[in-house]
């Protein structure tokens, strides 16, 4: 036990067993206890060989409980344990309570005949009060510690799963990046024989996102601007290779400028647009980015001409991603859904 944690104990010790004195001198006094001198003497002096006994005893039983580990056993084994321990330090504090007594001559009248003839049953009967007191004081550090060991897990459980969200995120992240790069580098080298000074542009742009990906790894969450930063210049990257097929449109509440999102996470989004939508219709199509407020909840969405085909698209790791990465850092406030908005349009 830490220094602390013994001067709590002693602090406890000492104000329960304080407490335990209080009570008897209030109700001795109110019971006229006190009323004849002759009453004094064996009162208090019987009083002060309980204290220090209690004291000695209950400081004796935990010496125990912790010698036999007792609390670190299954629940139904602590409970027997010091059932059975409170029992044996029961028979022990009313011995010697009694030999004492005996001893310094304060008996009452109704004890001194069990004394000599009947000296088991006096213990029993003395033993009953004594076992009242000590099973409250084992059921307070009984309490005490559990409640301090759950809590302590509790903590520890919570710094664990603080830690799993952290060592997730990170792996996302890990995996977001490299996924966009290749996507890209496939975009470029397409345009290299193509156009080479398109290709050169394509770089420029490409360098641009990377530069301003480096910048959001610093936090788990971004300002919708700063993505809608990188969106754009990874729209005009795929333009180039698009050119005509390609229709952007924007819907965006300047308010929502200012939200927090996961990074990379609305790039990821229009990626998967270009991948699974318009890249797959002959004539190209559109992709539009509405970002707008709904029962005070910020609304985002990504719109591309094309169908969903089965569970394809929605098992792959870009959208996959987005949904662990909002339950993650949202929970419950957070929802993501994709589905097919018309016929033409998902």
């Amino acid at each position: 036990m830490t220094p602390a944690g013994l001067r709590m104990y002693w602090l406890f010790q000492l104000v329960g067993w304080g407490s335990f004195a209080l009570i008897n001198l209030f109700f001795a006094y109110l019971f006229n206890v006190f009323e004849k001198q002759a009453d004094v003497e064996p009162f208090l002096g019987r009083l002060g060989v309980y204290l220090v006994l209690g004291i000695f005893c209950t400081h004796l039983m935990r010496f125990l409980i912790i010698r036999l580990n007792i609390l670190q056993k299954s629940f139904d084994k602590q409970v027997l344990q010091f059932f059975v321990t409170t029992c044996v330090f029961t028979l022990l504090l009313s011995y010697v309570d009694i030999q004492l007594v005996a001893a310094y001559g304060w008996l009452k009248e109704t004890e001194k005949n069990l004394f000599s003839e009947n000296f088991f049953l006096l213990i029993l009967s003395n033993g009953f009060y004594c076992f009242i007191l000590l099973f409250i004081w084992n059921l307070i550090y009984f309490i005490y510690h559990y409640v301090t060991k759950s809590r302590k897990q509790q903590l520890d459980t919570l710094q664990l799963e603080a830690m799993v969200r952290v060592l997730e995120l990170k792996t996302i992240k890990a995996h977001i990046n490299p996924h966009f790069i290749f996507n890209a580098l496939n975009s470029i080298r397409a345009l290299i024989d193509e156009n080479p000074d398109r290709a050169r542009k394509a770089v420029t742009e490409l360098s641009n996102i990377l530069r301003s990906s480096l910048k959001v790894e610093k936090g788990e969450t971004v300002l919708f601007s700063d993505e809608l930063r990188i969106v754009k210049d990874y729209l005009a990257l795929e333009y180039m290779r698009f050119e005509d097929r390609l229709t952007v449109e924007y819907d965006v509440d300047e308010d929502t400028l200012e939200q927090q999102i996961p990074p990379m996470m609305l790039q990821t989004l229009v990626e998967n647009a270009i991948k699974h939508g318009i890249s797959q219709q002959v004539k190209g199509g559109l992709i539009k980015i509405t970002s707008d407020f709904k029962d005070d909840y910020h609304l985002l969405s990504v719109q591309n001409t094309g169908h969903l085909n089965g569970r394809a698209n929605k098992d792959g790791f870009g959208l996959s991603s987005t949904h662990d990465r909002l339950q993650l850092l949202f929970g419950a406030r957070a929802t993501f859904e994709l589905k097919q908005l018309d016929p033409t349009l998902v």
